[in-house]
């Protein structure tokens, strides 16, 4: 087993703090998977983070974020025109003089040990920021999605995107390219070939590891259904079987980020799924936003961003289906009031 180095460990850190980019983030997952080490740190780095995905983050108000940045600026601008001056004052020496040296040095760390304040004191304030712009950017492309779907509504009677399927077709089959009308995200898929919706408006901002759909048009008349899940990361509404066609008024629920339930589906669509949801996957909110909760896109063009999975006076949990405890890709809700969204 090959030793970590200290920048090995480094990234294992910011990795399981959620700081690292798409590249560094494939690295350090191929790191974790070819190295018990690596695998033995991202463990017990997550199991002591763990409580802290209960915490809720309060913002803080403008004028002290402000001031304490200024404030900060300002000491790390001092401390390093001093560390600066310090070093040249060192350079322009021939002589040593330890007592002097150790003198200097101290000064040196001092200034160190404000920087490092410093720049701890800013990453959770810009963490949290980059957290919040990335949930209104895909509170926007859900609001795009709508207002296409309410486009493509017009266009058709008031009527949903739909295409012909039929009972017991497999609707986690996102990617399927064949003639049936396998996915659940299909007919979602008319919006894009219709010209309604751009592709890059179904993958979250907050989603790592997934990929925008770079297709001109000709490419996309090509395509059956998304290219593959990388390129779809919300969930959208089962239709209830025993209702008829789907009118898009109302305030159901419609479309929301990725189920949870449904994070790690089998590629090999010749296998028969058949998925026992464990507790956690049962209580999380959407990976899309690491688990603090989810935009949800309703009939009638409106969206909010929620904290908990149970939406309206039911508290109908909208990534399970009632009475359900396993799922083999098939499954329909029996009546209207019990939303699930799905792949």
């Amino acid at each position: 087993m090959t030793e970590l180095n200290n920048q090995q460990k480094q990234l294992l850190f910011d990795y399981c703090l959620g700081l690292t980019s798409e590249e560094v983030t494939a690295e350090v997952e191929q790191l974790i998977a070819s190295n018990k080490q690596a695998a033995e740190i991202h463990s017990k780095l997550k199991t002591a983070l763990s409580p802290l995905k209960t915490l809720e983050s309060d913002l803080c108000p403008d004028s002290l974020a402000e001031g304490t940045i200024w404030r900060l600026k300002n000491v790390a601008r001092s401390s390093q025109l001093r560390l600066e001056q310090l070093l040249a004052d060192e350079q322009a020496k021939t002589v040593t003089d330890k007592v002097r040296f150790w003198k200097n040095l101290g000064e040196v760390i001092a200034a160190a040990a404000v920087i490092v304040f410093v720049a701890g004191v800013l990453i959770a304030p810009l963490s949290l920021a980059r957290q919040k712009s990335r949930q209104q950017a895909c509170l926007m492309q859900l609001q795009r999605i709508g207002q296409g779907i309410n486009s493509y509504s017009s266009d058709h009677d008031g009527q949903l995107p739909a295409v012909a399927t039929a009972m017991g077709d497999p609707w986690w089959k996102v990617g399927y390219q064949g003639k049936e009308n396998y996915s659940n995200t299909r007919r979602i898929w008319l919006l894009v070939k219709g010209g309604y919706v751009k592709p890059a408006n179904f993958v979250c901002p907050g989603r790592s590891r997934c990929r925008t759909a770079q297709l001109d048009p000709s490419q996309v008349q090509n395509y059956n259904d998304f290219p593959s899940r990388k390129y779809v990361t919300y969930s959208f509404r089962i239709r209830c079987s025993k209702a008829g066609e789907e009118s898009s008024r109302g305030r159901k629920v419609l479309a929301a980020d990725s189920n949870p339930l449904f994070e790690s589906l089998p590629d090999d669509y010749s296998k028969p799924l058949k998925l026992e949801p464990n507790i956690d996957s049962l209580i999380l909110n959407s990976i899309n936003h690491n688990h603090r909760g989810q935009n949800v896109l309703s009939c009638d063009g409106s969206t909010e961003f929620v904290k908990s999975r149970q939406i309206g006076t039911s508290k109908d949990d909208i990534f399970t289906l009632q009475d359900t405890d396993t799922y083999k890709g098939v499954e329909v809700p029996t009546r209207e009031t019990d939303a699930f969204l799905a792949p």
